[in-house]
This record gives C-alpha cells, structure tokens and sequence, in this order.
C-alpha cells in the first residue's frame, strides 16, 4: 500500500541559499527508499477552512520506506538547511489502496451509510 510524506511549508519573506542547497540534494536521499515527488511546492486552491502555504507530497511504496528516508542519516544531514529558515509541517501517513471503498469502510466503522 503507498504511502506518502507531506508538507506544509510556509514561504519566507525572503529565499534563502541553504533552501537552494536542500533542494539540490533531497532527490538523492529519496531515490534509494523509491520516493518520487507527487506534488512539490504546488500553491493550494482552499475550498474550506484556511491554509497558508505550499503543499509537498512525495509518494513511496509504502509506510515503512517513507518512515526509513524521513530517519535516513542522507537526509537529516540536509534537513537543516530548510528547517533553519521555513517553517512548516511533515506527516508522514499510509495511503489506500485503488480498490477502497469509504462505503465500506463506513460500515465498518458502524456508521450505517448506504449507497
């Protein structure tokens, strides 16, 4: 089942170098777990609620793997130079698979929906 790693990122005011140098090198620390980026920096249409900044979203082939890169000495050496100037927030949560079915998935939950 995928999984995938997200981040909200606020924008500086101002782009600093040491984001550059993150971007240069997070594809090689990806590449040896399979992580390919899905969305990278895309602005968000908001259709409810409120959201302030720019969305990253990078897909493995599963939990284990994304959780592996994210703990990866390859990245953590990298991760300073964009925690030290945008602020923001990373998840790291399991995908479904294409055969999911929320209607199911309610009724399992006790929900009682019906199609």
């Amino acid at each position: 089942m995928p999984a995938y790693a997200l981040a909200r990122l606020r924008r500086p005011a101002e782009f600093h170098p040491e984001v550059g140098r993150y971007l240069a090198g997070i594809q090689r620390t990806l590449d040896p777990f399979g992580g390919r980026f899905v969305v990278h920096g895309a602005e968000v249409e908001v259709r409810e609620g409120s959201w302030d900044g720019d969305l990253v979203v990078i897909e493995f082939d599963d939990l284990v793997s994304a959780r592996s890169w994210y703990e990866s000495e390859a990245y953590q050496q990298i991760l300073p130079l964009r925690t030290r100037h945008l602020a923001g927030d990373v998840i790291l949560v399991d995908g479904v698979g294409r055969d999911h079915d929320s209607a199911a998935m309610a009724g399992a939950l006790g929900a009682g929906a019906t199609a």
